[in-house]
């Protein structure tokens, strides 16, 4: 019996309950009035409810009255053990052996569908991450956001919503054409241009251009810049997409703000010129002083926002609006922006811009600050001078121990990274400790295939140590900790609770054996014992999947 069933199970009692003591009333309990939860004492059952207690005064009754009734119809629910009332009116659920031994087949047979759920079923949401501009290597505060964005966009697809990860392509706007300077000047062999780009990666750029284009010096200088502009850009963009896919973050979408400035042919409008009319159709859009406003303080910005000058260019803002349009446009109907610990400035701006644009600010757009993570003694880049480089830090300390370090804590916290305690093949490493339970998992069912053990039987009730029961427990969590990580955008709950995981089936393989001891004969109790092996394994892996972790075999 999974936590669902047994959710069900007393929703099923708990509403003709409340019809009969108040005519009606049943219409009012709500399915997630239904909660549940592990009791942190095990003496006091597998599970506990305060559902008597939410609902007794909206029927007006008595809440250890309704607790009896509810403990009562639970005694005859299959798989359950027992049901207590406790304190005001709390039920205290003890299932049986077989009930909660089940899950080990369960979760075996689902593999690595096990912990997806439908709890965001229906929604659908662009989720946009990183967007760095591509005039150079991604660097360590992208790196933060490469791995939580990542491992958002997993769980809520774990989740059932229909995800779109989306990379935001800053290859519009004046730092394009500094950065197409600075290359130019590389490969003159003149000084980095005031305000220009350095670094030694801008002449490595240069020079990859100058292999495309062994001419580009013979071109009026023009030309010269704008070919040295595009050849760096493309060159620098497969660079970002590369040091990405190895850090295992792959976007569905890659937008280019440049689609957004092109004129159509047919209309000779671009997709900002009519963002600007659809903002003003809102009735949110003014002119003065020869300038054209969008009244974003009736959404609680600071101050109204001119879209476009005088001189009739368009300011940055008029950019963000019709990006926030295209993605309605496309059918998200959910915005999630991940935002820098210098971004602050935004929220107000891009919440006000949704509400011109006809959304909910509240409901509709989502803008989550990140906060800025340092780890120690790492070294500015010898390419870039400045930063510290993303593929630096993954050749220093490992993709894995980076992206699980950095998805274990939540993104408004500030975080410091010891490169000493992730080095270490220890406890004290919370991503080789994790690791090595699930290789321990494979470890031991490789010994108990020599020994002769199988899974030619479940017999679930057997599964009785207290430890069993333990991480039996655990392990039925899953679903709602993969649920709870989508719909708060914290995919650090999965990092904890597989860390939980790992230490409940050290203390499980402590004390109960697979492999028969001595002339011991094998029995079923090692045969399902050998399922619930399997299936911590499969949790562990699977919770590993969502940070983007790998899950070694042998360690």
């Amino acid at each position: 019996m999974t936590p669902d069933d047994l959710a069900a199970a007393l929703f099923e009692l708990v509403v003709p309950l409340a019809e009969e003591r108040r005519a009606g009333a049943g219409a009012e309990i709500r399915r997630d009035d239904v909660v549940l939860e592990r009791p942190r004492n095990r003496d006091h059952g597998d599970w506990a409810s305060n559902i008597a207690m939410r609902i007794a005064k909206r029927i007006g009754a008595n809440p250890r009255e309704i607790a009896a009734e509810l403990a009562a119809g639970l005694a005859s629910v299959p798989g359950v053990a027992t049901a207590e009332v406790a304190g005001p009116g709390f039920l205290n659920v003890r299932l049986d052996a077989a009930a909660t031994g089940a899950l080990a087949k369960v979760i075996v047979d689902a593999g690595a569908a096990y912990g997806h759920n439908t709890s965001l079923a229906g929604q659908s949401i662009n989720l946009e991450f990183v967007s760095a501009n591509p005039t150079g290597p991604l660097h360590i505060g992208h790196t933060r956001w490469a791995a939580l964005g990542d491992s958002i966009a997993r769980v809520l697809k774990a989740s059932g919503a229909t995800i779109a990860s989306e990379y935001y392509i800053n290859d519009a706007g004046s730092q394009m054409d500094t950065f197409g300077a600075s290359i130019l000047a590389a490969i003159k062999g003149e000084p980095t241009p005031e305000g220009g780009y350095p670094g030694a990666y801008i002449g490595e750029l240069g020079r990859q251009v100058l292999e495309i284009e062994p001419n580009l010096l013979n071109l009026s200088d023009g030309d010269a810049l704008a070919t040295a502009r595009e050849l760096a850009y493309k060159l620098q963009l497969v660079e970002i997409e590369k040091s990405l896919a190895s850090f295992n973050v792959h976007f569905d979408v890659w937008f280019s703000e440049r689609e957004l400035h092109v004129k159509n042919t047919e209309t000779g409008r671009s997709a900002i010129d009519d963002a600007v009319e659809r903002l003003r159709e809102q009735g949110h859009v003014f002119d003065e002083d020869d300038a054209v406003w969008v009244r974003t303080t009736d959404f609680g910005d600071d101050k109204d926002r001119v879209i476009r000058r005088g001189n009739n260019i368009y300011t940055y803002f008029a950019a963000d609006a019709a990006y926030y349009l295209s993605k309605s446009d496309r059918g998200f109907a959910h915005k999630i922006y991940l935002l820098g610990a210098d971004h602050h400035g935004y929220v107000h701006r891009l919440r006000a811009l949704a509400g011109a644009a006809g959304d909910n600010p509240d409901k509709d757009i989502e803008i989550l600050i990140g906060q800025l993570v340092s780890v120690n003694g790492a070294k500015l880049s010898k390419r870039a001078g400045n930063i510290i480089e993303l593929d630096d830090l993954q050749a220093w300390l490992g993709t894995d121990a980076l992206r699980y370090s950095l998805g274990r804590y939540p993104a408004d916290s500030p975080l410091t990274l010891d490169p000493e305690q992730l080095k270490k093949r220890s406890n004290d490493n919370p991503v080789f400790y994790v690791q090595y339970a699930h290789a321990r998992t494979h470890s031991v069912a490789r010994n108990a295939e020599v020994a002769g053990v199988d899974r030619s039987a479940f017999v679930p009730e057997l599964l009785d140590h207290e430890t069993e029961s333990a991480l039996l427990g655990a392990l039925q969590e899953f679903p709602r900790i993969v649920a709870q990580a989508a719909e708060l955008r914290e995919p650090h709950r999965v990092a904890r609770f597989i860390e939980e995981i790992a230490g409940l089936y050290h203390r499980w393989y402590d004390n109960c054996r697979i492999i028969p001891l001595g002339d011991e004969p094998i029995s079923d109790v090692h045969r399902s014992r050998l399922w619930l092996n399997d299936a911590t394994g499969q949790v562990v892996r699977n919770g590993l999947d969502l940070l983007g972790v790998s899950a070694p075999e042998r360690m």
